[in-house]
């Protein structure tokens, strides 16, 4: 089993911020209520960084992280996220110290 783990940092356009929020709200009450073989998620408001947003997300297997992307919840929040979003995002896989 690979668990797969990662972190995305974003920017949001200021006045998008409430949009922003909500669609992460939503998006994360669906997660946790229906994908067993996700073992976090959370988005965090990044201090130093006033319209800075970040995502930490980790699953047992990467086919759990692909069937993530694939659910209909996701497919329907996601797209007015990322409208939301100035400029890309930013992954950073994350791997154990060790084994």
């Amino acid at each position: 089993m690979a668990i797969v783990s990662f972190l995305s940092r974003m920017t949001i356009h200021a006045d998008k911020e409430q949009q922003f929020v909500e669609a992460c709200e939503a998006l994360t009450e669906k997660v946790l209520a229906h994908e067993p073989e996700c073992l976090y998620f959370r988005f965090y408001k990044l201090r130093e960084e006033p319209l800075g947003y970040a995502v930490f997300e980790s699953f047992l297997t990467e086919e759990a992280e692909e069937a993530h992307q694939k659910t209909d919840y996701f497919l329907k929040i996601v797209p007015g996220l990322v409208e939301c979003l100035d400029g890309p995002y930013v992954r950073e896989y994350l791997d154990p110290l060790r084994g």
